[in-house]
């Protein structure tokens, strides 16, 4: 599968389309389809983007 977060960047805002209720990420890190991402409501995941499509924020 193609790497669906590629464009993310450390810094970025983003959400989960599976568990709205971990709030709005912080993109920490974006290293060989491994997306490390803070979460407000839940905490730091790294997550396999191959498999989860991030969802960019832009109006935090």
């Amino acid at each position: 599968m193609e790497d669906l977060n590629a464009i993310l960047a450390p810094g970025m805002l983003v959400k989960h389309p599976e568990h709205e209720d971990w709030g709005i990420g912080q993109v920490q890190s974006n290293i060989s389809s491994r997306v490390t991402v803070n979460f407000r409501h839940f905490g730091k995941v790294t997550i396999d983007s191959t498999r989860v499509g991030l969802r960019p924020v832009f109006d935090g």
